[in-house]
């Protein structure tokens, strides 16, 4: 069984930063593509980027390239997404989630509750 816990969200002001965990159980962390996604009210959930089980790749939606990085840490079993200059129109639920194969924006096995990120204006 797999379990996907976030943690991190919160209320920060435009141009803040803030940075999520998604801590994971499971002995073959080290194997899975690690991916986040967000969800704003009335809105489909979209891909926000993901990373390859070595970390060594990865990939970002072009709305939070360059100002979004994840990360992993094999060790802890634990991926983060270190979110800076946020806007408002970041506010969302941010889920992780996890999948065995390549890095993919759409088809992936297991995810978290997720957490609220909230950016004022």
């Amino acid at each position: 069984q797999v379990q996907l816990v976030e943690s991190g969200g919160g209320l920060v002001q435009a141009g803040g930063s803030l940075r999520l965990s998604c801590a994971a159980s499971g002995r073959t962390f080290g194997s899975w593509t690690m991916g986040w996604f967000r969800q704003a009210p009335g809105k489909e959930r979209e891909f926000v980027g993901c990373i390859s089980w070595s970390g060594g790749s990865t990939d970002y939606a072009d709305s939070v390239k360059g100002r979004f990085t994840i990360s992993r840490d094999n060790a802890k079993k634990t991926v983060y997404l270190q979110m800076n200059s946020l806007k408002p129109e970041d506010t969302a639920v941010y889920y992780c989630a996890a999948r065995y194969g390549s890095l993919s924006r759409w088809e992936y096995d297991y995810w978290g509750q997720g957490t609220q990120v909230t950016v004022s204006s």
